[in-house]
């Protein structure tokens, strides 16, 4: 079992929550892929995108339905400084998460996170499990206290 999934897992666990990440016969790296090897609505789909602050450097993660994409100025607005892309590099070091399986939770080091309203209206979503084959269900409210994330509106 690779460190991130591993990760992944005893962040479940330590929470309390009952669920097994399942790995996908597919790739999960995009949010269509995911919906399509979970069977599920793209808006159930957990996309987490990280974005830089071009003052602190501190990434600030956004927690988005599958089909929503964030809006640049409003997540700004959130961080409180201009954002840009966060780089793959940036992205392991912090997340401990290559992109295209970056968890929502198991981070190795904690970024302000927002969590995008539209989440909450299935009773089950699917986030990245730490590698491009796993994917976890949760029901999103689980996963708002579980990241301790600010429900937001932050897409276009």
């Amino acid at each position: 079992m690779s460190k991130s999934l591993a990760r992944v897992i005893a962040a479940l666990q330590a929470a309390g929550i009952a669920s097994t990440p399942l790995e996908m016969a597919a790739e999960t790296r995009t949010a269509p892929q995911a919906a399509a090897a979970a069977g599920c609505a793209l808006d159930q789909i957990v996309k987490s995108i990280l974005f830089a602050g071009e003052t602190s450097g501190r990434l600030f993660l956004f927690l988005t339905a599958g089909g929503n994409q964030v809006d640049p100025a409003k997540a700004s607005a959130l961080a409180g400084e201009s954002l840009g892309r966060a780089d793959a590099r940036q992205v392991r070091a912090v997340t401990g998460f290559a992109i295209g399986g970056v968890s929502p939770i198991g981070h190795l080091t904690p970024s302000p996170e927002f969590f995008d309203p539209r989440l909450l209206d299935f009773p089950q979503v699917w986030g990245a499990a730490g590698t491009p084959r796993h994917i976890f269900p949760i029901a999103p409210q689980d996963l708002l206290r579980l990241t301790g994330a600010t429900l937001a509106p932050f897409t276009a």
